[in-house]
């Protein structure tokens, strides 16, 4: 293979465009059509009139996954080149050098890509949504981006205590207040206003854009209710840990990470002219360091009704039945976080019902229909996360911990011993808590088969 086929990076340029408006030549072109805007989700995102800059940074966020779903990385390296054309209520703003420096700066970080952004004015008429009004206090101190997700429930419950009403929920779902379990009233930013349609399947699984998308959505629920603080629930694993942990030749994953963070606080103070600061305050805890504190709460019994699973209904259903599959990285972490917190959680959770089994086979439920290849890699990848986290906490990962400590002391503004120490300790707590976990699981499990090198 040449060495100009090995370093191809594509570059693709993507117009959106406006009802009847045409892509320029060589251009993908993007209809907003396709952008579907939920009316009912937009109206909890309205109670502060109607200001065109909201609906453009939802445009821009949507532009964005639309470029990082349908183009596909290369098969030798990572970085693509996008080229975008947006057309915009306040163009102006957009056109200013620090908004769009701004913006290149966070979504390049975020997806390991180039961008550029050329910004025009919008014709068309504002989508038009009818005004709700919303049970809001007049001090809003900050929100918190929620979804249905063990740390979100745990961390929203903890800073209950602290914040009360002026702590306000974005959620990070699709669901709208109608359709939401126990909810009578409309409430304020119910769901992702926003959906791509029509655009056809996935061709890049990676999905980095979403740290975008949320944290777009979430600093527009802080610019229009008057937030100074967007509050992310991730506990130090999450936060950190998808950074430290590399998977083969990918880029670093930042989406929960304070590097990344920080150069959307400068997005944002450049676009929407205001300081809103994000705020990490299980950083340096543990999931199961987290979960043990909520669930010591009078209000903290319901954290078994969270998921954490990364995959949908369709490969992880048992008669007709929604589970979580038990062996992603995620769901790992949660059953050694749940573990850690001393707590227990009901046999049918999971599609892998028992970690304890001498093979995969056996460890899922029967009648489970996507138990093959696939799935066995899918587990031995969420368990090497895992593990390869806990090496860190080694010695002989020192220098490899105190350089990713220089860029993480940085963004969060603290001296690199500190951030060291702090990131150290925190290591050392999941190694303690992996260790655990897998010893409860016993040495016949096909986990430590796995661990041992055998499998």
């Amino acid at each position: 293979m040449s060495k100009s086929a090995v370093l191809a990076v594509p570059e693709v340029a993507i117009d959106v465009l406006e009802a009847g408006g045409t892509a320029l030549a060589g251009h993908r072109g993007l209809p907003i059509d396709a952008i579907g805007f939920s009316t009912a989700s937009l109206e909890s995102y309205s109670f502060a009139g109607s200001d065109p800059v909201v609906f453009d940074a939802m445009l821009v966020a949507a532009s964005v996954e639309y470029a990082d779903r349908t183009v596909r990385r290369p098969s030798h390296g990572w970085r693509r080149s996008f080229s975008m054309r947006l057309p915009v209520y306040d163009a102006s703003r957009w056109q200013a050098d620090e908004v769009r420096s701004a913006l290149i700066d966070a979504v390049g970080f975020l997806t390991g890509d180039d961008w550029t952004f050329d910004f025009y004015q919008k014709t068309s008429a504002p989508i038009a949504v009818q005004s709700a009004q919303f049970n809001l206090s007049p001090d809003t101190g900050a929100v918190i981006a929620y979804s249905d997700g063990m740390d979100s429930r745990a961390v929203a419950g903890l800073l209950n205590e602290e914040l009360g009403h002026r702590l306000v929920k974005v959620r990070l779902g699709t669901m709208t207040p109608k359709r939401r379990r126990g909810v009578a009233q409309p409430v304020p930013f119910a769901g992702v206003p926003y959906e791509l349609s029509n655009i056809g399947s996935n061709k890049e699984s990676t999905a980095r854009n979403r740290g975008f998308k949320f944290a777009s959505i979430a600093g527009v629920a802080a610019y229009l209710c008057g937030a100074s603080e967007i509050i992310i629930p991730e506990s130090g694993q999450g936060a950190i840990g998808p950074a430290l942990v590399g998977v083969a030749h990918a880029y670093p994953d930042y989406r929960n990470h304070p590097s990344f963070t920080g150069k959307m606080e400068r997005y944002f103070r450049a676009l929407f002219e205001r300081d809103i600061r994000f705020r990490f305050p299980r950083l340096w805890h543990t999931k199961g360091q987290t979960l043990r504190e909520y669930a010591s709460l009078a209000q903290g019994n319901d954290w078994w009704d969270t998921r954490s699973c990364w995959r949908g209904s369709r490969w992880v259903s048992i008669s007709g039945t929604w589970r979580q599959c038990g062996v992603c990285a995620a769901c790992m972490l949660r059953r050694m976080s749940v573990h850690a917190a001393g707590l227990q959680e009901a046999p049918d959770v999971y599609v892998a019902t028992n970690l304890s089994a001498p093979s995969m086979a056996e460890a899922v439920e029967p009648g489970f229909r996507h138990a093959g290849k696939s799935f066995a890699e899918y587990a031995h990848a969420g368990f090497l996360h895992l593990d390869h986290l806990a090496d860190l906490a080694d010695d002989a990962a020192r220098s490899e911990v105190r350089a990713h400590a220089f860029q993480l002391g940085r963004a969060i503004g603290a001296a690199v011993e500190e951030t060291e120490s702090n990131l150290r300790n925190l290591l050392k707590q999941h190694k303690t808590e992996w260790e655990n976990f897998m010893d409860s699981l016993g040495g016949c499990s096909f986990l430590a088969e796995r661990r041992s090198g055998k499998l």
